[in-house]
């Protein structure tokens, strides 16, 4: 595979001892790459240097892969063009002008800094040298999913986010977001894509593993804490950007559908609860996010057009422009233009309330909505035609193309986009970064229950010195602990390990990667848990990607705990009294289906006689 060979910009020093990057190869210092010059000033001579062919690849950020060995993705001749997994590195970027993408895939920390500077040294052989900027979802988590996070090896593991807002703790989430910098600078990623500022008042909507729980007061604390963590004070050469979304909430799905999919593209406020979704953005603003993404979802029976919020004007430009005075950068949603498949099946675009206008229209009313940059999408080319018919003016795409340069020129990356392979070898994921993340997860650890009917069983935290059986746990790290064995019969206490239920008859396809529907498990699938908990004392260890229905399982074992995100060592170090677990629900657990059923989309912890309320978490000992 041919790879594009080292071109970076020469070094070169001005008559006034000023050193810059010659990134345009004339071998003069202009305005752009004058590193003493303002911002504004750099922006300003850039802008008028580029054609109109360079500002419209601004305007887009799509996925890119990345090879394993850390070299760029050049398919084949005859492979698709047009799929986002394996597309074209070297088209997109010299080709289509691009030079913002979100990484998709993952390789060893070394060999994504090896790619970060290949990347780099593609787009050093454009006109004009400008650097990419690179985006990602969430990595330092265990969810795998194409759509909202990439668990990668090699980094720094912590609970997802409600095990965070299940510690609560501003400063821990502060401390967790600047690993997250130090690992994201070490590989040259420069924007992430998040914090989620949405709340999980919705408890059967899949992307509530993304979010800090239901209070919105709780979210905004963190939320704000996650930002300077990875942003500092303010945005600077030190920073990895925020892109906090999903603007103005995405929790309020009528039933809990997803608005990846054209069943869940409803967005509802029975409860007249609009406003208390806005509190952890407003929280954004202030901590100063430099990026915002608004949601796929289209509100229903608000003041709002019924559109989806990515094309809605009165979101982006009233809410977020002028109420908030936000003059940051505003990137879609990933998809809202083009249709297109994924893992082999049909994926169409997720243009709520505008299915019915062609693509050239779709990326008319983003641009006129408030907007700046299209992500999921490749289309430089519909921003030319709406250019060259008068559709859009060219000072309308100027406004956008000056605030996207604004941000490469705040983080650096017109004076060095590069990254160390060895530095980042031995930052991401370092003793320190694993053992912080560690300690968090045995912190977030939440005790349900510890009071076995059985007056003979034993309580938390268990004794080093009996037998143990497990399922769900890597038996040679229970070993650690106790002695293992075979079966219940032998045991003295049974760990078991589980994940929340869900509708398991959504299991094709791109909908697979989203546990949605159904919270409460069926018969067959609580069979084998209860019948171990009748046999010994049983300890159950329940995963709460979502809140769950589980009153079977919390009358009949003599333990109950959850977790967010947790390895077996974190959570056996709580459960044998090495770490303590610090963990309060970050939303209530229902006690029947019917009662999430009647609750209502946009109010936090509104089920009936929850099985166990919100905050609640027992200390041990």
């Amino acid at each position: 595979m041919s790879q594009t060979p080292a071109v970076r910009p020469r070094m070169l020093t001005a008559p006034d001892g000023t050193a810059f990057r010659d990134l345009n190869g004339n071998g003069v210092m202009e305005p752009y790459e004058n590193p003493r010059l303002p911002v504004a000033e750099r922006v300003a001579d850039l802008l008028q240097r580029m054609t109109p062919e360079e500002k419209a690849g601004l305007l887009f950020q799509t996925m890119v892969t990345i090879n394993a060995d850390g070299t760029l993705v050049e398919p084949e001749p005859g492979a698709p063009v047009d799929d986002p997994m394996r597309a074209s590195t070297s088209a997109m970027v010299t080709g289509k002008l691009m030079n913002h993408f979100n990484l998709f895939g993952a390789a060893a920390p070394r060999r994504m800094a090896e790619w970060n500077n290949r990347l780099q040294d593609l787009a050093a052989t454009t006109r004009l040298g400008i650097p990419v900027t690179i985006s990602t979802d969430p990595r330092n988590g265990f969810v795998d999913n194409p759509a909202a996070s990439v668990h990668t090896e090699g980094f720094s593991l912590w609970p997802e986010p409600p095990g965070l807002a299940a510690i609560g703790d501003e400063d821990l989430v502060l401390a967790h977001a600047d690993i997250v910098r130090r690992e994201y600078l070490a590989v040259g990623i420069r924007l992430a894509l998040g914090p989620m500022a949405d709340l999980a008042t919705e408890p059967r909507w899949p992307r509530v593993l993304g979010t800090f729980g239901s209070d919105a007061e709780v979210s905004a604390r963190l939320v704000a804490a996650y930002i300077r963590g990875l942003q500092g004070q303010t945005l600077g050469t030190g920073s990895v950007a925020a892109m906090t979304k999903h603007f103005p909430g995405a929790g309020p799905q009528m039933n809990g559908e997803d608005a990846h999919f054209a069943y869940g593209r409803e967005q509802v406020y029975p409860g007249d609860n609009f406003d208390y979704h806005l509190i952890p953005f407003e929280a954004a603003f202030a901590a100063g996010t430099s990026q915002i993404m608004p949601y796929y979802a289209m509100p229903i029976g608000t003041p709002h057009e019924e559109i989806g919020f990515g094309f809605n004007k009165g979101i982006i430009t009233g809410l977020l422009r002028e109420k908030y005075g936000f003059d940051g950068i505003v990137c879609t949603d990933w998809g809202l233009v083009t249709d297109t498949e994924i893992f082999g099946a049909p994926f169409p675009a997720r243009a709520w309330g505008a299915e019915h206008l062609d693509r050239l229209t779709r990326v008319e009313r983003i641009l006129d909505a408030g907007a700046d940059q299209l992500g999921g999408e490749a289309a430089p080319d519909l921003v030319l035609e709406l250019l060259r018919t008068g559709r859009v003016t060219a000072e309308r795409i100027d406004a956008s193309v000056a605030r996207l340069l604004r941000e490469k020129f705040v983080l650096g990356l017109f004076e060095d986009p590069y990254v160390d392979p060895d530095t980042a070898a031995e930052v991401c994921g370092s003793a320190e970064f694993a053992e912080a993340g560690l300690a968090a997860q045995s912190r977030s650890i939440t005790v349900l229950k510890d009071r076995p009917d059985n007056a003979t069983a034993p309580r938390l935290p268990l004794a080093g010195d009996g037998r143990i059986y497990v399922e769900g746990v890597d038996a040679d790290v229970a070993a650690r602990y106790a002695t293992v064995v075979a079966t219940p019969e032998e045991a003295d206490v049974a760990i078991l390990r589980i994940g929340a239920p869900y509708d398991t008859r959504r299991t094709t396809g791109f909908e697979s990667f989203f546990r949605a529907g159904r919270l409460d498990f069926t018969e067959e699938e609580l069979r084998p848990v209860l019948a171990v908990a009748a046999t010994v004392p049983t300890v159950v260890d329940i995963f709460l990607d979502r809140p769950a229905v589980i009153p079977e399982i919390a009358e009949h074992a003599a333990a109950l705990v959850a977790n967010y995100g947790a390895s077996d060592t974190a959570l056996l170090n709580v459960l044998f009294g090495v770490s303590v677990a610090e963990g309060r629900l970050p939303f209530e657990l229902p006690r029947s289906m019917q009662s999430v059923e009647s609750s209502r989309e946009d109010v936090p912890n509104d089920s009936e006689n929850p099985l166990f309320p919100y905050g609640h978490g027992l200390r041990l000992g």
